[in-house]
């Protein structure tokens, strides 16, 4: 392996279940790997749910039952020529020493590390996982436990870890996810102040409400927008603004 690949270890992370982790580190690595150009791996740490490791299982037959989408997969392989990323199952507190050997053995190069974490911070070794990533990306909801959980969370990553020296985390962002065009935007306003005052960082996407992140893509349908196997569809990912979160997503990892 060729040791001055810079491979960038990113997770998303909250402490607060059911806000999106999985689901963003599918769209962005399905993004990057299969519309991008990059090689991502994806490495789900996420013990007892491994909720990648079954959903990659779930998209590979949803699409050679669906006669579009095999189409559509056939396509993306033969033009792109390549091949699923791969998601390693791992148990948090030794996932940074795997991650390692994998990249020392991997066939090409990888440009990004993906890791799904689990969401409490009292599994065993998930500080020091969190501690070996270089960015950080955390989902908010404008809802009162969801900010609250993450900003002690994000405080103490920033306390902590940053402040002792002893990590390789170059930035940790915040953003907007599941945002309403009807909500109250004093409230956003409230919570952007706040985030603003504990010195932490919030990323300027934000991620449109949609009915897209909650359910998995119907039998017969014709575009995909959650998948381990096919990028999301442009046309949602523009609706739901994941196409700007992608553009400064990259700018902040410096691929």
């Amino acid at each position: 392996m060729n040791a001055n690949h810079n491979t960038k270890f990113i997770a998303f992370s909250s402490q607060k279940g059911g806000v999106g982790k999985s689901t963003f580190t599918t769209l962005v690595a399905s993004t990057l790997h299969y519309r991008l150009g990059y090689n991502v791996a994806v490495f789900d740490a996420d013990f007892p749910q491994h909720s990648l490791i079954k959903m990659k299982s779930r998209d590979l037959s949803m699409v050679m039952e669906n006669e579009h989408l095999k189409k559509l997969a056939y396509k993306q392989f033969t033009t792109i020529n390549k091949k699923a990323y791969p998601i390693v199952q791992h148990k948090a507190e030794s996932v940074l020493e795997a991650a390692q050997e994998f990249l020392n053995n991997a066939i090409v190069p990888i440009d990004v590390l993906f890791f799904d974490l689990p969401g409490t911070v009292n599994t065993p070794g998930i500080l020091k996982a969190l501690a070996g990533m270089h960015h950080i990306f955390t989902p908010i909801t404008a809802d009162r436990l969801v900010m609250e959980s993450t900003l002690i969370f994000t405080q103490l990553l920033q306390d902590v870890i940053m402040k002792k020296g002893a990590t390789s985390i170059e930035t940790i962002n915040l953003f907007w996810n599941q945002v309403d065009g009807r909500e109250s935007t004093p409230l956003y306003k409230v919570y952007n102040q706040l985030i603003e005052q504990l010195g932490l960082s919030l990323m300027q996407s934000q991620i449109k409400n949609s009915t897209r992140f909650r359910k998995e893509s119907e039998e017969h349908s014709k575009t995909v927008f959650r998948s381990t196997v096919i990028p999301p569809d442009e046309r949602l990912m523009k609706a739901c603004q994941l196409d700007q979160f992608i553009n400064e997503f990259l700018k902040i990892i410096q691929l």
